[in-house]
């Protein structure tokens, strides 16, 4: 799913994605980027991505996928530490 798919979703229900902050300048994940800046989770390639994500119904299931994956995760994104966030607070900046 891609963020110009996000009002596809069911605006009455909170839908999770698994996120990152980047934890330095120039991360690895994601170079030349800002420290602090904020990726979701691509699940094709399991790296930071501005605008592809994985929604999950439940915190549950995307902790779960997290688990799952979290070598490659950690590999993909040495430094730091991906979490389950709503994808509303997401958008709005919030999470």
């Amino acid at each position: 799913m891609h963020l110009r798919d996000v009002d596809t979703l069911d605006a009455t229900r909170t839908y999770w994605v698994p996120a990152v902050v980047a934890p330095v300048r120039d991360w690895g994940g994601m170079p030349t980027c800002r420290k602090g800046a904020r990726f979701m989770v691509d699940r094709r390639t399991l790296q930071p991505s501005r605008d592809a994500f994985e929604a999950f119904d439940s915190k549950a299931s995307c902790l779960q996928w997290i688990m799952r994956h979290r070598a490659e995760l950690n590999r993909n994104m040495s430094g730091a530490q991906v979490h389950a966030v709503a994808l509303d607070e997401w958008i709005l900046g919030l999470a």
